[in-house]
């Protein structure tokens, strides 16, 4: 039996087996079986009863096994028995197998030839097709072939076949995660849409997918995506407008790219389409983008990618029929924009209408087209007038953009006219900086037409005087443009504005602006193709032309150099300062100098201490620049160690001056403590030796000194015993176990220590290298700081004051910087609270010492004291300092929290307490900070920490107001003064308060609101006269606690939005029940009405009003007249409000 023969006994549900077999043998590249060769070389009447075999073959299996259990099968029990020939796998296996079949005899169908039950064969697999989930599986894929083929090959019925193979490929491009191959099918497949009925609802599925495959990066990204988009807009006219709205809802996801993209798919569109199509799309598409660029908002999230799009077709300018249409599409809208009365409108036209300028019909004669592009171009200048600067602005990039583009083909009295316009006119335009701004940017523009620079070599030196603009970013784009000036070589940048000029600038000015100036000038005072001796040349030029401006160019030189430059330099400079020096020996690296240098160069560089000082600051300056490239060449840093440690000793005795002193200290810092021995063992004993009174200026560099050769223990050494000597020495020295040694005999300076230590602790370089330091010496100043809390204590005691005792101001500054030292300290240490249970000591301390101090004393003779209380407030008001810095550093727990929540409670109980409110604020303001971030997920539970901590903050808030509150009635004076220091700390914290979820402190608000109207209705319960019955008009009206409370709310949108929630709560809540209470209520609201910001919170709250004022009504005819004014008086202000 040959082949063929068995082949076709096998097509049947008893030879199955055999079926599968033969389809594997296909399959296996090994095997000479060739399924489609076998076909091919069977008779038309053997291919037919193959088919027929095949097509019972199918119906027998899809019915014993039908594709919607194929999916089953592992949910079916172990034990049912069931037939081999419904396994599902089995079944998948032989339905793949006949599309194998099927596939292969249409690859060999002749024409002529009957197909019949082929079809019929087709229709079930098809019907299998529909009927799984889309997917690339075993079945799937080889029929979604077979309907793809038989589209492709024309035969009958395809258009049913073409549109699943569509529509399948469609849903799995959709499906996949590399989608490009299904892409590129659909692409094969586009012609099957000419088939479909856009207007049938059987085909809104597919129209929904189309749409969708604009939202899709896949298809936009692709080549055959962007073909298939293309074709999507030649279906069907009424399909345009779809795809457009749907890209611009979209258009607001996509970033640059994706926009790039989308524009080019409308322009390919537009290029392809003719006829209606044509029409549609520039009328719904094209046109649309264009008002849209001209109608949105700046600020809208499409408005520059509407632009973008835009800005693609008009990039194209120059084809016929690009400025065909532009010219038509614009006629209707773009001239009306241009005189639009809104500025925005205005500004926008202006971007478009100079980015397509001219816009003209090629198809009218020259003399014509020359009309029309001389009318635009007056249009341009009227623009330049326009009154709004953003339109001014716009028009001047134009104005650039048309002259760089055009400058060869217009007239040179336009070109003349917009320049001058431009140069004598925009750029003095005293109104807007932006407009000045613009005229140097856009300046740019023109300068890259070579044709322009003979005409602006005359023009800019007028511009001189805008390099001191009082705007930086107008100087800074002046600066841009001599950049630009220079670059292209149209003119001299010194004749545009003179070297004095700049370097003027240069002193004075911010980095940004500074760091142009260098740029601009270096390659003047800088030249890297020079020689060294030059540069140094041009360096002591600089200076001598405006040193400090020389110090700032040297500043930012690394930027535009190598570091070896820089080094080279550094020792060039070396040698010209070597010839100052006098030779008392043999020294070869000055005889090197001097072979440099003549003798009267020598004798005038030693007279002129300005220019050595000033070389020395350059070289420290320098020296900095490359400090980190040294650190990586070790030669080369050991070499300019070498270089300047051996002259920095005679440096140090021959410019004695106190301008080069400095630079020499800094020189001595970068190098090791070895290289300038002679001076680095002088240091610590000059230090020792500095008076009481220092300034900064003379021991600060000292001290940096110190710390970058790795002595600053030395210097804390020398801190603690200075301090501990000061110490009052006790009177059992037995048991001392520490004795002070210092190695000459210097009286104890306790303020010189702590001006000291401010100042290692207040640089960073510097108390990154105490922080370094071992636990053990900061520890022994830590104690020895917190020793002075005796000294304070004897001072609180003793009214008058031991003269032998260290003074008020050293122990209290010793005891600020012991909780400074805590701070630094507990955030170096990675684990544990030492130093946090130290702070909460010294919490404890204050409690028990200071406290009671705040309480006036009286003194025998009955008169009060008031030497120590104040002491107390100092005291207390330092300490509650240092605790808002460590809360504000986020250094504290919960512990640490509750100490000082529980100290801020003694001090508001103590009797002069209120003058620490405004501190207590801060320590408030932090502490709810650092709680609010935190996600309190049950504040309804009492244990929950946070919600405890934010609870006491606002009972200590509320106790702060009622304090207010008392100090106003007992002492007005005092009271409005301790009002006016606490309203930044009220700010502060109330600003916290409205951010925080918490229920804890929504109380803040409640009592804010609460003592409001307490104070208020106190005032109307006091009217006797009717005259007095007035409504504020403003916070000043108020009574004087109202009037402070009210401006702090007032003074945030966010704060004052959430006392209004509060104000509505409460009247909803029917808190408020009299009418004084609700004429209050009024009062408030008219002093918020103003704002005018929150017009639908008060309506909402005067709506309240409303509902209950006519409860409270009162007669004509009623004794209590005052009542009946406060109520009428209501009445009124309550339909001011409401008519907002």
């Amino acid at each position: 039996m040959s082949k063929r023969e068995a082949f076709l006994e096998a097509a049947c549900k008893e030879n199955v087996e055999e079926f599968l077999r033969f389809i594997q043998l296909h399959r296996d590249k090994a095997d000479p079986f060739d399924m489609e060769e076998v076909v091919q070389e069977m008779p038309r009447e053997q291919r037919e009863t193959l088919w027929s075999r095949l097509a019972s073959l199918l119906q027998d299996i899809l019915l014993e096994s039908p594709p919607e259990r194929w999916g089953d099968d592992d949910s079916k029990p172990e034990d049912m028995d069931i037939e081999t020939s419904a396994d599902p796998k089995l079944a998948m296996s032989v339905v793949k197998g006949i599309t194998s079949v099927a596939l292969a005899s249409l690859n060999v169908l002749q024409d002529g030839d009957e197909y019949s039950t082929l079809l019929d064969i087709t229709h079930r697999l098809h019907d299998v097709l529909v009927t799984l989930p889309v997917s690339e599986g075993p079945v799937e894929l080889p029929v979604h072939v077979l309907c793809e083929v038989w589209w492709k090959k024309g035969l009958r019925e395809k258009e049913k076949f073409g549109r699943t193979a569509f529509l399948v490929a469609l849903q799995k491009s959709f499906a996949l995660k590399k989608p490009g191959a299904e892409i590129q099918r659909l692409w094969g497949l586009h012609d099957v849409l000419l088939s479909l009925d856009f207007t049938s609802e059987e085909n809104k599925q597919i129209i929904d997918l189309l749409l969708e495959c604009f939202h899709r990066p896949a298809y936009i990204r692709n080549d055959d995506g962007k073909r298939f988009l293309v074709f999507l807009f030649s279906w069907n006219i009424n399909f345009i407008w779809a795809i457009h709205a749907t890209i611009k809802n979209q258009l607001e996801f996509f970033n640059r790219t994706m926009t790039s993209h989308i524009a080019e798919i409308y322009f390919r569109a537009w290029k392809k389409a003719a006829g209606d199509f044509l029409e549609r799309i520039e009328t719904v598409c094209i046109q649309d983008f264009m008002q849209g660029a001209i109608l949105l908002h700046r600020t809208s999230p499409v408005h520059t990618k509407v632009r973008q799009i835009v800005s693609y077709f008009q990039t194209r300018k120059g084809s016929c029929n690009v400025d065909k249409m532009l010219h038509k599409l614009y006629r209707p809208i773009l001239w009306k924009a241009l005189s639009a009365p809104n500025f925005e409108i205005r500004a926008n036209a202006t971007l478009l209408f100079t980015e397509a300028f001219p816009v003209h019909d090629p198809d009218l004669s020259c003399e014509n087209v020359d009309q029309s592009i001389q009318k635009q171009l007056d249009t341009v200048m009227d623009l330049l007038d326009d009154p709004h600067p953003t339109v001014r602005c716009n028009a001047i990039l134009g104005v650039c953009k048309i002259l760089g583009k055009c400058w060869e083909l217009l007239p040179a009295t336009i070109i003349t006219d917009f320049l001058k316009k431009l140069v004598v006119e925009l750029a003095a335009d005293s109104s807007s900086p932006d407009v000045r701004c613009s005229v140097f940017k856009c300046l740019t523009i023109v300068l890259d037409n070579a044709h322009s620079h003979p005409l602006l070599e005359k023009l800019l030196p007028t511009l001189k005087y805008r390099l001191h603009d009082n705007s930086e970013k107008v100087r800074a784009a002046f600066l841009d443009m001599l950049i630009k000036v220079k670059a292209v070589r149209a003119a001299k940048f010194w004749d545009v504005c003179s070297m004095d000029h700049l370097l003027a600038r240069l002193a004075i000015d911010s980095p940004p602006v500074s760091k142009r100036i260098v740029d601009l000038l270096f390659k003047s005072f800088f030249p890297v193709n020079e020689s060294e001796r030059e540069w140094c040349c041009r360096c002591i030029t600089l200076i001598q032309m405006n040193p400090v401006a020389a110090r700032k160019f040297y500043q930012y030189s690394y930027k535009h150099t190598a570091p070896t430059n820089i080094i080279k330099l550094m020792l060039c400079i070396r040698r010209v300062l070597n010839s100052c020096i006098q030779r008392d020996g043999d020294v070869s690296d000055l005889n090197e100098s001097n072979k440099e240098n003549s003798v009267g160069e020598q004798a005038l560089l030693a007279k002129d201490t300005a220019l050595v000082a000033s070389l020395l600051e350059v070289v420290v300056i320098l020296w900095r620049s490359v400090e980190k490239a040294l650190e990586h060449n070790k030669e080369a840093q050991q070499y300019t160690f070498t270089k300047f440690g051996n002259v920095i000793t005679k440096y140090f005795h021959t410019f004695e001056d106190e301008r080069c002193t400095v630079p020499l200290i800094h020189l001595a810092s970068f190098m090791p403590p070895t290289a300038v021995p002679t001076f680095s063992c002088g240091v610590l004993s000059k230090l020792r030796r500095m008076t009481t009174g220092a300034v900064p200026k003379q021991y600060g560099q000292l001290l940096a000194c110190m710390c970058s050769w790795g002595q600053a223990g030395d210097i804390l050494e020398l801190i603690t015993d200075w301090l501990t000597e000061a110490l009052p020495k006790k009177a059992d020295k037995a048991h001392t176990k520490r004795k002070v040694q210092i190695q000459e005999t210097v009286e104890a300076k306790p303020d010189l220590a702590l001006a000291y230590l401010e100042y290692l602790l207040s640089q960073t370089a510097t108390l990154e290298k105490v922080l370094s330091l071992g636990a053990g010496p900061l520890k022994q100043l830590h104690t020895v700081l917190g020793n002075w809390r005796s000294v304070l204590c004897a001072h609180l005691s003793s009214a008058a004051g031991d003269p032998q005792s260290p003074s008020v101001d050293t122990a209290l500054k010793a005891f600020t910087y012991h909780g400074c030292l805590c701070a630094h300290l507990q955030h170096k240490s990675s684990e544990g609270r030492d130093y946090l249970l130290s702070m909460e000591h010294v919490a404890a301390w204050v409690a028990e010492k200071v406290l009671p101090v705040l309480a006036k004393r009286v003194d025998d003779d009955g008169a009060e004291s008031d030497k120590t209380e104040p002491l107390g407030r100092r005291i207390t008001e330092s300490f509650l300092t240092v605790c808002r810095d460590i809360f504000l550093l986020g250094l504290c727990d919960e512990t640490f929290k509750g100490h000082i929540l529980h100290l801020c409670s003694l001090i508001l109980l103590s009797e002069e307490g209120y003058w620490c409110i405004p501190a207590i604020l801060a320590v408030l303001k932090e502490v709810a900070e650092s709680v609010v971030p935190e996600d309190i997920q049950d504040q309804e539970d009492q244990e929950d920490s946070s919600a405890v901590i934010l609870g006491v903050v606002a009972n200590i808030f509320q106790k702060i107001i009622e304090l207010l509150a008392r100090r106003l009635r007992k002492e007005p004076e005092e009271g409005k003064q301790l009002c006016q220091s606490a309203v930044p700390g009220l700010t502060d914290f109330l600003q916290v308060a409205q951010a925080c979820d918490s229920a804890s402190l929504s109380g803040v608000f409640s009592t804010l609101f609460a003592v409001i109207i307490v104070e208020k209705q106190h005032v109307l319960q006091k009217i006797s006269d009717p005259e007095e019955v007035i409504t504020p008009e403003s916070v000043d009206d108020m009574p004087p606690l109202s009037n402070v409370l009210l401006s702090v709310l007032l003074k945030t949108p966010s704060v004052t939005r959430a006392f209004l929630r509060e104000i509505a709560s409460s009247l909803d809540s029917d808190a408020i029940g009299s009418l004084n209470e609700l004429t209050a209520v009024l009062h408030i609201l008219t002093i918020i009405r103003p704002v005018g910001q929150f017009k639908a919170a008060l309506k909402s709250a005067a709506v309240s009003v409303q509902q209950q004022l006519p409860k409270l009504s009162v007669t004509a005819g009623d004794s209590r007249d005052i009542q009946r004014l406060i109520y009428e008086s209501s009445v009124k202000t309550l339909n001011d409000i409401l008519d907002l």
